[in-house]
């Protein structure tokens, strides 16, 4: 009920909604700034939690913050069945230093997490990409990265995921103080 969820919040619980291929939805809490930290410290996609007793490995989803104040309120987590292919979202990492980055470029991060389907058995914990030769202007696209096997995605394979932009520098505004010569209407004004 929502005077509990928001009961709840007030305490600083996280509210989770834990969902799987075949299975019942289960509602439950977290402390949030525990939660928090424990999801900092995992080192793989899917990570265990225990609820009523049983011990799930469990996939984050989805979450939503506050607008205003950026908390954390609720978590949607997808139960990682083995032998059953799902959804997931991969995290893009780059390794280097893109040699465009010394010509005035900026690394840009296009796709931050990557559509894929697969067991959970294949999963990769994160993509790689080495941006050391990347110049300005220069991508790398969904087509040039070799997936592992039985792991599918379905975007487009012109999709960029990483690129060097040229930064564009703004030329100086001067704000002009003296108008010069202005007439004789305007010549024993205060704006003169």
């Amino acid at each position: 009920t929502k005077p509990a969820v928001k009961a709840l919040r007030k305490e600083g619980y996280l509210i989770a909604n834990i969902y799987g291929k075949g299975l019942e939805n289960i509602s439950a809490a977290f402390k949030r700034n525990e939660y928090i930290k424990f999801l900092k410290n995992k080192t793989t996609l899917a990570f265990d939690i225990k609820v009523d007793g049983k011990v799930l490995s469990v996939v984050v989803r989805e979450y939503q913050k506050c607008p205003i104040t950026s908390d954390l309120l609720h978590v949607d987590l997808m139960v990682a069945q083995k032998g059953v292919r799902a959804s997931y979202f991969i995290p893009v990492v780059t390794t280097g230093s893109a040699k465009g980055l010394k010509n005035k470029g900026l690394l840009m991060l296009h796709t931050r997490r990557i559509p894929v389907e697969c067991t959970i058995e294949n999963l990769p914990n994160n993509i790689t990409l080495d941006v050391t030769n990347l110049d300005t202007g220069d991508n790398i696209l969904l087509r040039d990265i070799t997936l592992p096997e039985n792991v599918d995605c379905y975007l487009d394979p012109r999709v960029p995921i990483v690129g060097i932009i040229k930064a564009k520098l703004l030329k100086p505004m001067y704000l002009i103080v003296g108008l010069g010569n202005i007439g004789e209407k305007y010549q024993n004004t205060r704006h003169n």
